[in-house]
């Protein structure tokens, strides 16, 4: 009955849908810049030529109608952005799998595997999670999608060596049908073979996607299918009898497949579909005549998501299990979920919003051939109503902004209030306060989780978590750029590893989730500076993060990396050269560790990790829209100690050398 509710509604929002005829002009999206943070798979296209020529028009050689300023991306927030090919140190920093700047990530030794966290940052939404966060990391949610708007066909090719027999290839193909209408198709392909025993990577995240505009612009319709799979083996990282033999540097051990892990019989996978679909309908033409106007908006989300475990047979490293069968856990969440309201947007009273959110989730379990020991058809259903608002209004050089997504009724008590003023203080400087006060409700998986292992089974009743975040943003062009947050976290929840008693072998535990009532106060300092002297330039950054309160969280005190590197123009300017060192490091700290059943980071109290330098030398160049990254990875591994992890058990990357290609067409 309920599949047969959402049909319905789908063809009666469709319905809605209307034809028009063609117009030459562009559609009516002001030119902004994207916003600082957003994960946008293809930022790292804004153009050369405009950069040249001081921002003025310069016209494509392979269209003489067609103007560099033409090709914009539109973000799910409606930011727009100038399609991007110059070669700058960001754009070093975001390539990599995650397409965005990993600094306050450490990856594992294979590409795709697992990431560790080393900045902290707290509950992002009030609505409840699937869980798998580390699966999450590389998974497109529904603002990573970009749309396009494009005067000829683009292209955009990005090519990454990996870890021993694969690559990463990201393929975006977008085209206007019509002046009105886009089309969009891009894949994202893994596979990696990796150094150490069982750890291949693959992946998949594919996405369809299509905006239209109507002749008379009152009418926009953006929608998306995406289809994703990641999936990677998993092998317990190494032995805790290894752990000599790999710091130490054993020379029989520096080829990494001799290690013995402690399982090879494992993967874990998360799977997605999701189908978006977002339109508004403008009661007035967007004009300087029309001092007020009126907006009506809809969205409908459909996602299916499924995140399983398995194992061909049990292992004493997860501890004991209800049966000797293999071990197949699957968790499985089904989302619907409806917004519509009302946009009013006046030049003297500011932009006012006023809507409905409807979700529907269903969260369910299922584990193989077990239904003796643990009940299979256990799930979490939840259906909920938002009353969501929002205001913004822009007074001489000063932006305000309040949004709110509160309960009506319905199932899931959650609520968020976030504000902010943005002041612009000139000269490219601004200062930027923000104020967030969150009710969310718990992840789904540490609410409810089932396995064939008896210690990965619970069935708790946690209260929401309550986080107020106060930050502020400060941007002095050629000074510096500073990022203050400080969070106050009551309820928190974690999952932490746990003592369940000892063999002769040493202690055994398990990993649970737990919730603290003790407040979490946590402050987290952000500095950037760029320095540049003739050809030479230095790009610093460093975090200082402190948990005030008590050391419920495990976080480094210091992260940091300095880029030093050199940028000239060669050969006629017909290659642009850019080449120099990096050094990332961060404090030694109890480094949370890493349960890949679960597919999460626990806090554990055992082992601290850090205080090690990654010296990375790297040669950057451009040629015309091609951009070639060469880069000697962590190439004081064997000079400086082999002290270095991911997390415990997991070591980090050997010296490795890497290649890497970006490469647009516009035609």
């Amino acid at each position: 009955m309920m599949k047969a509710q959402k049909l319905l509604f789908l063809l009666v929002v469709l319905s809605f849908i209307h034809g028009y005829s063609q117009d030459s002009s562009p559609p009516p999206v002001p030119l902004m810049k994207i916003k600082e943070g957003v994960n946008i798979q293809n930022s790292s296209i804004r153009d050369s030529i405009m950069n040249k020529f001081g921002g003025k028009s310069t016209k494509l050689n392979k269209n003489p109608d067609a103007k560099i300023e033409d090709y914009l991306m539109i973000t799910h927030d409606y930011d727009t952005i100038v399609v991007d090919t110059s070669l700058t140190i960001q754009k070093y920093y975001k390539l990599n799998f995650l397409r965005k700047d990993d600094f306050e990530l450490i990856p594992f030794s294979n590409t795709g595997n697992a990431y560790n966290v080393l900045g902290f940052k707290s509950k992002a939404t009030q609505f409840s999670e699937m869980g798998a966060k580390n699966k999450a990391i590389a998974y497109d949610n529904v603002d990573d999608v970009v749309y396009y708007d494009l005067p000829t066909p683009f292209t955009e090719l990005m090519y990454r060596s990996v870890f021993e027999q694969g690559q990463i290839l990201d393929a975006v193909y977008s085209v206007n049908t019509s002046r009105q209408f886009n089309f969009t198709i891009s894949r994202k392909g893994l596979r990696s073979l990796g150094n150490y025993q069982n750890f291949i990577t693959s992946g998949s995240n594919f996405k369809l996607i299509t905006n239209y505009f109507s002749k008379n612009k009152k009418y926009f319709l953006r929608t998306h299918y995406a289809n994703q799979k990641l999936f990677a083996e998993q092998n317990g990282g190494i032995t805790n009898s290894d752990i000599e033999n790999f710091e130490n540097g054993v020379n029989q051990y520096l080829d990494r497949g001799v290690f013995d892990p402690n399982f090879e019989n494992a993967h874990n996978e998360l799977l997605g579909k999701r189908f978006y679909i977002d339109q508004v309908y403008k009661f007035h033409k967007n004009d300087t005549l029309n001092k007020s106007r009126l907006e009506v908006y809809n969205s409908v989300l459909i996602e299916e998501k499924q995140y399983k475990f398995q194992q061909s047979s049990l292992d004493e490293f997860f501890g004991e299990g209800f049966s000797s069968q293999q071990v197949n856990d699957k968790t499985f969440l089904n989302t619907f979920k409806i917004k519509a309201g009302l946009n009013f947007k006046s030049d003297k009273l500011g932009d006012v919003t006023a809507g409905l959110i409807f979700r529907d989730e269903k969260y369910s379990l299922q584990n193989f051939e077990i239904e003796d020991y643990v009940d299979p058809n256990r799930s979490i259903n939840s259906s909920t109503v938002y009353l969501s608002a929002g205001y913004s209004k822009k007074i001489k050089q000063t932006q305000f902004n309040f949004s709110s997504s509160n309960y009506l009724f319905g199932d899931s008590e959650s609520s968020s209030i976030k504000s902010n003023i943005e002041l612009d203080l000139k000269k490219k400087n601004s200062l930027k306060i923000a104020l967030s006060l969150l009710n969310s409700t718990p992840d789904y998986n540490q609410l409810l989780f089932s396995s064939n292992y008896v210690n990965y089974n619970w069935d708790n009743e946690f209260q929401n978590i309550k986080t107020k975040a106060l930050s502020l943003n400060l941007k002095l062009d050629k000074i510096i750029n500073l990022d203050v947050d400080y969070m106050n976290i009551a309820n928190h929840i974690q999952f932490e590893q746990i003592e369940t008693g000892s063999t002769e072998n040493g202690f055994t535990y398990s990993i649970k989730p737990i919730q603290h009532e003790s407040l979490i106060d946590l402050l987290k300092i952000k500095l950037n500076r760029s320095v540049s002297f003739g050809k030479f330039s230095i790009d610093s950054s460093l975090i200082f993060q402190k948990s005030i309160s008590n050391d419920l969280v495990n976080v480094p005190n210091i992260i940091s990396r300095n880029t030093i590197y050199f940028s000239s123009d060669l050969f006629k300017k017909a290659l642009y050269l850019q080449t120099g060192f990096g050094v990332k490091y961060f404090s030694k700290f109890y480094m949370n560790g890493y349960d890949p059943l679960l597919s999460e980071l626990y806090i554990q109290r055992v082992k601290e990790i850090g205080d090690f330098p990654m010296i990375d030398f790297f040669i950057n160049a451009k040629i015309q829209q091609t951009r070639l990254y060469f880069k000697f990875e962590h190439l004081n591994s064997s000079l400086t100690g082999y002290n270095f992890y991911s997390a415990p058990n997991y070591p980090y990357r050997d010296f490795t050398f890497r290649f890497g290609l970006v490469w647009n067409f516009f035609m």
